[in-house]
């Protein structure tokens, strides 16, 4: 027992010492964000752009939109045409590439220090002179919904996961994959694509994250250079579409060719959302205590489902646990797993029942308290070891509405939580009034899964 409190001594004291490099932040008069966070460990610098906007912003018939313009965005503008900033960007030493979420897209290089004018030079050029030509958004367009086939539609989990986030949300625009329905991507037009990106790529609706080896002054001036001149656009905010009061547990079976079984297991609960969209109800202990729940369930060989269902019970082949601390708007804190050779979902359903059931009448110990602090604050350690992860955390935090530094205080709040804090969560959120649960019946395989094609993008 004495050496956890140790090792998590030593982690959070070199954790308070990474904490204290200098992030320095400006914003411009057209509206752009700049933030930059020093790291001279090695010549290097990662340099990212962020939009708040993403699948949840889209409303129904656009869906996929977000991202198709993602993968547009490396179709050209008049002064590099398509395949130049992948070109270009390699030629320099660089690796790039970007991605789509709920609540937004990003653009990223990492690259040698003395090559960042470059970067900032074609974001700033796409930023809003992206020509968008018909022709290659018909041919890129067929490239998305290859992705869609071949990640969800060709992958039984994934698209009952897909089917279970539709069934769990009726209102709120979670419900729709980042990817979109196929309908939606068979009737976009390149005109859609364009009004999208005129009315939210713009500098009032960015911010630029630099992390590395450099002085933040320069990047400021080198910001101003390319970014200023670029005119703001004025933001329609999309309606508010708050997810409503689900009333009974709600239950969706998928038959699919399939090898095994899957269970998808539900629980709506609260996120660390921006100020004006959460809800006054919930204390932001309750937050950080979800966050080492997950942990206690699917923290590593150690926590319960690896050790009580994986191993002890064997009635799951594997089961896992996900919660998201920080989102837009309420989410959902997920299990899902596979169930043993003949047992079924609804065995493991029970199965993981009675695990939380356990929580809710139990304490749970002192010692998993430790194992799982101990495990985030390494974690948190590790992360912003990476000059990326460290630019992902400041990015995802801006692009949902909340303060970058609330990164700092992630981990003397995880250590904060109790176990009475962890059991009154699982009272409070577990009930099925706030459940959904899917299941993979398969049918038999007819037909061998397709070869991805060419094209895809790393994330998205």
């Amino acid at each position: 027992m004495k050496k956890i409190p140790s090792a998590l001594f030593i982690i959070t004291l070199l954790l308070s010492v990474a904490a204290q490099a200098d992030v320095h932040e400006f914003t411009f008069d057209n509206g752009l964000k700049l933030i930059v966070k020093e790291d001279h460990r090695a010549p290097v610098v990662v340099s990212q752009v962020w939009y708040p906007i993403g699948s949840s912003y889209e409303l129904p018939g656009s869906t996929g939109i977000s991202h198709a313009l993602e993968h547009m965005m490396f179709k050209g503008t008049e002064k590099h045409p398509a395949g130049e900033f992948s070109r270009i960007i390699s030629e320099n030493g660089g690796r790039e590439n970007a991605f789509t979420s709920r609540d937004y897209t990003a653009y990223f290089q990492t690259l040698e220090k003395s090559r960042l004018p470059i970067s900032f030079e074609l974001e700033a050029d796409r930023m809003r002179n992206l020509t968008l030509p018909e022709d290659e958004f018909l041919k890129e367009i067929e490239v998305v919904k290859e992705e869609r086939r071949w990640r969800t539609d060709d992958k039984p989990t994934n698209y009952t996961y897909e089917v279970a986030m539709a069934t769990a949300f009726q209102t709120s625009p979670y419900r729709h994959p980042v990817i979109g329905w196929m309908s939606d991507l068979d009737n976009m037009t390149i005109d859609d694509l364009e009004q999208w990106y005129r009315d939210w790529y713009a500098p009032n609706n960015a911010t630029v994250v630099v992390v590395g080896d450099v002085d933040p002054q320069e990047v400021y001036a080198l910001a101003r250079q390319h970014f200023e001149p670029l005119p703001p656009e004025k933001l329609t905010p999309p309606p508010p579409r708050p997810e409503v009061e689900q009333q009974g547990i709600k239950r969706v079976t998928v038959r699919r060719p399939a090898e095994l079984p899957y269970l998808f297991m539900g629980y709506k609960v609260p996120s660390l959302t921006p100020a004006a969209d959460a809800d006054p109800v919930v204390s932001e202990s309750e937050l950080y205590a979800l966050e080492v729940l997950a942990g206690i369930l699917d923290g590593g060989n150690s926590a319960r489902f690896a050790s009580r269902l994986v191993r002890g019970s064997e009635v799951a082949a594997s089961v896992g646990a996900g919660y998201s601390l920080v989102s837009r708007m309420d989410s959902l804190f997920t299990i899902t797993g596979t169930p043993s050779q003949d047992v079924t979902t609804a065995d493991l359903e029970q199965a993981i029942r009675a695990e939380l059931n356990d929580l809710r009448e139990n304490l749970v110990t002192p010692e998993e308290l430790a194992r799982v602090k101990a495990q985030v604050v390494s974690e948190d350690v590790y992360e912003k070891d990476s000059m990326f992860y460290q630019g992902m955390i400041i990015g995802i935090l801006e692009s949902i509405g909340l303060d970058w530094r609330l990164a700092d205080e992630y981990v003397g709040k995880v250590q904060t939580v109790s176990a009475e804090q962890v059991r009154d969560v699982v009272r409070k959120y577990f009930v099925d009034d706030r459940l959904t649960v899917a299941e993979l019946d398969p049918l038999p395989i007819t037909e061998p899964p397709r070869p991805p094609r060419g094209g895809l993008h790393l994330d998205h």
